[in-house]
């Protein structure tokens, strides 16, 4: 029987904690991207501003330059003039209606089905993906409980699977993958090794450059043939973390399977019409998913099934 400290970090302790972190993940991905676009705007309207500057990179006279410098003062004027925004204020509303959405409507999986999906005041239908979400992400940690038993080390590998599941949500919302997710993840990542926790270090540095080089080179012999871009550098990023968590053995596997899965769901989107036109699928969510099944299965049974073992 486990040590009563132990319950702490079992499978179901974790899957319970998942459900919670799940929720807060809905927020992440929802507020996330328009806090960094708010941030953005802002260094925009500073650089703007300096007439001195745009005079010289544009060439432009003086009268141009310092128009767009009012524009910009504008600008930041607009953006400071908001209310602020962040992950945990203001409160989450119905975006409909502005309903304060109560605690025990933002429980986990259950406020949802208590209110049958629809937003308490205006009935307005709210999107099954924040149950789904919470439901996968209880999952994701309680199989990494299972994977790893009831130790702290499970606690460590779930907050590698929840950055990455941020990361996905993201970018498939956006198609952006933001640094600060990607790099901090690589980073950790390191840190773990250097730590003893994960792979011995000089594993982890050498799949975190393996991991960059290899999306790195495809990115640029596919531009130099083609002229187009096939993939952010936030793919590079996201892939150097995963070899940094992972190892450099197991970067050619994710890489396969990412783009496998990836190539089969933008198919059927384009069969089915749910792709836009002009859009792209994302590839970081396939390059996530499997990492983290590499994560579950071990890198000798992935190797296995490769014949590589």
């Amino acid at each position: 029987m486990p040590a009563i400290d132990n319950v702490w970090f079992s499978w179901w302790a974790l899957g319970i904690l998942g459900l919670c972190i799940g929720s807060f993940l809905n927020v992440v991905a929802h507020r996330f991207p328009r806090i960094l676009e708010r941030r953005w705007l802002m260094d925009a309207a500073y650089q703007l501003g300096d007439s001195e500057g745009l005079r010289r990179a544009t060439g432009w006279g003086e009268a141009q330059a310092k128009a767009w410098e009012s524009h910009s003062l504008q600008l930041g004027q607009a953006l400071e003039a908001q209310p602020p925004l962040g992950l945990a204020k203001p409160r989450s509303r119905c975006p409909q209606c502005g309903h304060s959405i109560a605690w025990h409507e933002n429980l986990p999986v259950l406020g949802w089905l208590r209110l049958r999906g629809r937003c308490a005041a205006c009935k307005s239908p709210i999107s099954p993906r924040y149950p789904l979400v919470e439901l996968a992400t209880g999952l994701l940690f309680s199989l990494i409980g299972w994977r790893f038993g009831p130790q702290p080390l499970s606690l460590l590998w779930c907050g590698f699977a929840a950055l990455l599941l941020a990361a996905s949500l993201i970018d498939w919302d956006t198609t952006l993958l933001p640094d600060d997710l990607t790099l901090p993840l690589l980073w950790a990542g390191l840190a773990a090794a250097w730590m003893g926790w994960t792979l011995p270090l000089n594993e982890a540095v050498l799949g975190a450059i393996v991991g960059y080089l290899s999306l790195w080179s495809v990115y640029w012999l596919f531009k130099l043939t083609t002229g187009k871009e096939g993939m952010g550098y936030g793919d590079f990023k996201l892939l150097a973390a995963l070899g940094a968590w992972l190892g450099a053995t197991m970067i050619l596997p994710i890489v396969l399977a990412a783009s496998a899965i990836g190539a089969l769901v933008g198919i059927v989107m384009k069969m089915t019409g749910s792709l836009r036109e002009g859009r792209f699928v994302p590839f970081g969510p396939f390059l996530a998913g499997a990492g983290l099944v590499v994560l579950l299965a071990g890198a000798p049974r992935v190797l296995g099934w490769l014949g590589w073992a």
